[in-house]
């Protein structure tokens, strides 16, 4: 029996509380979607990450899982949830819990789609790895190569330490007019914000985290690539990777299952979250996807394939300015290992109306997310808790 999808019953998750309502229900009977590969089916010993298995109900770790899921939502009093764990390139577990649309009431689908904050990081990082691939981009080039329209600097800095946060530029600020939710139609114009503004610090020398850094790497993107950022990256990360529920969260469009996104008051109250208009920060916060997309990512990148083995490596080596607190940072994602010694790489996302998480162990095959829709304080230690139960001893 293939593992049921309790996305298209009725509400997942038991009781919880949203605000100072209920919501009650049991689980529901669909299965998963026909376009995954059915456990048992003849598959390739190189899996493509695109090609999901879905393993058997009684796989360990599930129940566990589907009980932490529960607890998370309880505890944080979470709109609604959406969790995926893939194990050797097979999806384990991918469950939906609570609702996606408090106004009108739709349960959170194996469709969904959550404001991935600054998980857009890790889409755009593939985008770099394909032109890197391709030879259209050096890392170590000046970023005027690609963009000639950015001013010229004190120092060189370079996509490289862009990705990796140490170009020195600067990170959000309270006079960027951002409250006005102005309308940005490019690139460039996203890149105009901090265009004139110095660098924090000389580019290689020291960390600071910066998603403005990102608008520049999509810059670069569209000067490597010659198409749009959108456009490139459609073409060489989310078509190549199935990735089909991952997008701009562009607000003048209509997009399918879309959650609603929302703010949970400290009385458990729930409130529209504020509006949102990320146009300006597609490449650094401004995505749109589900669990199981990112899981797709996750596990494109845990093995030679969609991209080459020397991108990989480029990918994950530590950039020695970047060591900060108990990770290290690579091109985009962050480097650990956990209480037992075990390599990690991690990345989390918040934003107005969502927080997301993204965890790997490469050397075990697996890819765990956590989606929701609304801001809150999970992290690491709970998308650990979301695998423990699929992790095998050493």
């Amino acid at each position: 029996m293939s593992v049921r999808g309790f996305f298209h019953g009725s509400i997942s998750g038991g009781v919880i509380r949203i605000g100072l309502f209920l919501i009650a229900g049991t689980i529901g009977e669909a299965g998963l979607a026909q376009d995954l590969p059915k456990s048992g089916e003849n598959q390739s010993a190189r899996r493509d990450p695109a090609e999901l298995v879905v393993e058997e109900e009684t796989t360990p770790g599930v129940e566990e899982a589907r009980g932490f899921c529960r607890e998370l939502m309880k505890r944080l009093g979470l709109p609604g949830l959406s969790a995926s764990v893939a194990v050797g390139g097979e999806l384990v577990f991918s469950e939906g819990f609570g609702l996606a649309d408090l106004e009108n009431p739709t349960e959170v689908s194996r469709v969904s789609r959550f404001r991935i904050g600054s998980l857009s990081k890790l889409v755009t990082i593939g985008a770099v790895g394909r032109l890197v691939d391709e030879g259209k981009l050096d890392l170590d080039a000046p970023v005027q190569d690609y963009v000639p329209y950015f001013p010229e600097k004190k120092w060189k800095l370079t996509t490289r330490q862009l990705c990796s946060h140490t170009a020195g530029i600067r990170h959000y600020g309270p006079n960027d007019g951002l409250e006005s939710n102005k309308r940005f139609e490019t690139v460039q114009e996203g890149v105009g914000i901090f265009a004139d503004d110095p660098l924090k610090f000389e580019p290689g020398t020291s960390y600071s985290y910066s998603s403005y850094g990102y608008n520049l790497v999509s810059a670069v993107i569209e000067g490597a690539s010659g198409m749009t950022f959108l456009d490139y990256l459609d073409k060489a990360v989310l078509k190549p990777l199935s990735m089909t529920s991952t997008t701009a969260d562009d607000n003048r469009l209509i997009i399918e299952n879309r959650a609603g996104f929302y703010h949970v008051n400290p009385d458990g109250s729930v409130v529209n979250s504020p509006y949102v208009d990320s146009s300006y920060k597609w490449a650094g916060g401004g995505m749109l996807s589900t669990s199981e997309d990112l899981v797709r990512l996750g596990l494109a990148h845990l093995k030679p394939g969609f991209l080459a083995k020397k991108t990989l490596d480029e990918v994950f080596s530590p950039q020695e300015a970047a060591a900060t607190g108990d990770f290290k940072v690579g091109l985009g994602w962050r480097l650990a290992r956990d209480e037992e010694g075990r390599t990690m790489i991690h990345h989390g996302g918040a934003i107005a109306g969502g927080r997301a998480y993204i965890l790997a162990y490469p050397e075990h095959g697996v890819v765990a997310v956590l989606l929701t829709n609304t801001f809150t304080r999970f992290g690491r230690a709970e998308a650990q808790d979301l695998v423990r139960g699929f992790m095998v001893a050493d």
